[in-house]
């Protein structure tokens, strides 16, 4: 289990570098003397960073929100389990407590999405 994720993980973060590296080859050259190639690096790893960093912590945002729903539900069986009569309840609980464990996730794609699409500190980085 472990090395699959490990090899999942170090897969998604190799495709990430590369496709990083292609979009800021693609970066034309600045008029201000710099050559291509040391005007595409400084992009190419600005650009590659924020996307490795968005794919890293949408990943883990959503392993550890997998590992919240999972002890919530399984907590939640466990209290049907013991009081019967009181299942609607808890079910109505953990589904709210879901919910909110699954806000998280959200929050961390738009955090994701705005460092590869709307990264604030583009000016300063990239030129």
């Amino acid at each position: 289990m472990k090395k699959a994720l490990l090899l999942s993980l170090f897969a998604v973060s190799l495709v990430v570098i590369g496709f990083g590296m292609c979009v800021a080859a693609e970066v034309p050259a600045a008029t201000t003397g710099i050559t291509a190639t040391q005007d595409n690096t400084g992009k190419s790893m600005f650009f590659t960073g924020a996307q490795l960093a968005a794919a890293l912590g949408l990943g883990l945002a959503a392993a550890g929100c997998g590992v919240g729903q999972g002890i919530a539900v399984g907590k939640a069986v466990e209290g049907v389990a013991r009081q019967p009569q009181e299942s609607g309840k808890i079910q109505t609980l953990m589904l709210i407590g879901l919910a909110i464990i699954e806000s998280l996730t959200i929050y961390a794609l738009v955090v994701a999405l705005i460092l590869i699409y709307a990264n604030p500190f583009k000016a300063y980085f990239a030129g």
